[in-house]
């Protein structure tokens, strides 16, 4: 079956239109301030450096908006409407790093279409992946 939407034509197994963006340590400002998470893992690197990670990493959130961005993309306001997740967090996004995220349509359940979802750095390790679900009209 093949399901037509504004932007994207796709049928079982085709990609999702793919979305790259770069992580910078401003943008992990921004986004703090809009969230409210002033977590100093986030915002301080000499803090940052003391921990596991060796320095700042993004928000989960902020790496999961990118997702987001992606399935809105390819599937507009059903995805707004009728969008659910269900992803893990894999490894940590770094100021620095280019994020692809990528998905592929899985199964097509009547109107309910579900997709096999990531997002990948550069270097092609996994920062997260999962499914996601969206109803289209």
């Amino acid at each position: 079956m093949t399901v037509q939407r504004e932007r994207v034509s796709l049928g079982v197994g085709d990609e999702l239109p793919a979305i790259t963006k770069e992580v910078t340590q401003e943008q992990l400002h921004r986004y703090a301030d809009a969230s409210g998470d002033h977590n100093p893992l986030h915002l301080d690197p000499d803090f940052a450096a003391t921990t596991q990670f060796g320095g700042t990493i993004a928000h989960g959130m902020l790496v999961l908006a990118f997702i987001s961005e992606m399935l809105t993309s390819a599937f507009g306001r059903d995805w707004l409407t009728s969008g659910r997740l269900k992803i893990r967090f894999r490894a940590a996004a770094r100021p620095g790093d280019w994020l692809t995220s990528s998905g592929r349509l899985k199964k097509v359940d009547d109107a309910r279409l579900i997709c096999d979802i990531e997002c990948r750095n550069a270097g092609g390790e996994v920062v997260l992946d999962g499914t996601a679900e969206v109803t289209v009209s």
